[in-house]
């Protein structure tokens, strides 16, 4: 059963505030969503037990609907055995800093689930990535990273999670592969059944010259200047993850898309399947491949989406920019042969099954 939640209040410009420092630059509002990214269908990256589907067929298989909010989920009705059907959206629109707000009424949750929402640079690792929701199968708590090319690292302080990892290299020596720098979140409604029984909330990551924050916040103490429109990060306290120290932010990160997904088993949730509660089950991929109504939860509910800049610093983009122009055509970190996020067999952070 979808979750319902009260929308974000209709947005007054932060424009209007002489004291706000962001301003709107897009709201992805549920009647041209789904016209603002493209759909990839190319074989999974990270070796998923998927087959992501185009728009069309999305839409005629009912994985994804608007309304007062977007509906975006998998297959839960058929056997599915080469792959569970499901969604890879990326936004046409690429960004260089800025304040993403997300509100969720549910995220996908559940044995063989691997979901994420995050931002991707072009030629990876090299116009790096934030993982801002992600996990796998049962977690209780978000798992937030950067992935970068060498030469990045962070701080252990100035954030309430939990540090894992400082080195955001993927490559790092003495960090499992494509490791990068990771932040547990210590709220038990994160991620997960718990998000989706407390009636979700908002995520918020600032991404600036400096340095890379994530707060999450319940449904039940969601700030009044993100309700309001007028965004003010300097008022939300510490962030869950900060991403900040030796890392030049400049050279490592640039014209990130926004990206959703969920795929099933894979290099993370296949690889941890074993030592999770799921193996009752017998193998990760049969368990997709056999059991369609388990899924009925897997789907994000999303009641708003929005992307603001900060008036002060970063420039107007160009009409268009980064907007694939070709129907259909397919470049960048959506062509085929993208580099896999291959990782995700954490022996070290047992939580995280």
């Amino acid at each position: 059963m979808r979750v319902t939640s009260t929308l974000l209040p209709a947005l007054g410009l932060a424009a209007g505030s002489a004291s706000a420092a962001y301003v709107l630059e897009d709201d992805y509002s549920p009647d041209t969503f789904f016209q603002k990214f493209s759909f990839f269908t190319d074989r999974d990256p990270t070796n998923g037990f998927v087959d992501y589907v185009d728009r069309s067929t999305a839409e005629s298989r009912g994985l994804i609907s608007t309304g007062s909010s977007i509906y975006m989920g998998v297959d839960h009705t058929n056997v599915a055995s080469s792959g569970r059907q499901s969604v890879r959206l990326s936004s046409t629109q690429t960004y260089h800093h800025g304040l993403f707000i997300i509100d969720l009424g549910h995220m996908p949750t559940g044995c063989g689930t691997w979901p994420a929402f995050w931002l991707l640079g072009p030629n990876w690792p090299n116009g790096g990535e934030v993982d801002i929701i992600e996990n796998v199968n049962e977690a209780t708590s978000n798992h937030m990273a950067l992935h970068t090319s060498d030469g990045c690292s962070i701080n252990s302080s100035g954030f309430s999670g939990t540090l894992l990892t400082s080195n955001c290299y993927v490559q790092a020596p003495g960090q499992a592969n494509n490791a990068g720098c990771g932040i547990q979140a210590t709220s038990p409604n994160s991620y997960g059944s718990g998000f989706n029984s407390a009636g979700g909330g908002v995520y918020a990551t600032e991404w600036t010259g400096d340095d890379i924050s994530i707060w999450f916040f319940p449904r039940s103490s969601i700030p009044g200047d993100i309700s309001s429109g007028n965004p003010n990060p300097s008022s939300w306290g510490t962030p869950a993850a900060r991403f900040a120290g030796n890392c030049d932010i400049e050279s490592h990160f640039t014209d990130m898309q926004i990206i959703f997904d969920v795929t099933f088993c894979g290099d993370w949730a296949g690889n941890v399947w074993g030592s999770s509660s799921c193996s009752a089950h017998g193998s990760c991929q049969d368990y997709v491949a056999n059991n369609p109504s388990a899924f009925a939860e897997a789907y994000w509910d999303i009641n708003s989406l929005r992307v603001y800049r900060d008036s002060a610093s970063v420039k107007k983009r160009a009409p268009d920019a980064g907007t694939t122009s070709t129907p259909g055509a397919v470049t960048g970190p959506r062509a085929r042969g993208f580099p896999r996020r291959s990782m995700r067999a954490r022996a070290w952070a047992p939580e995280l099954i």
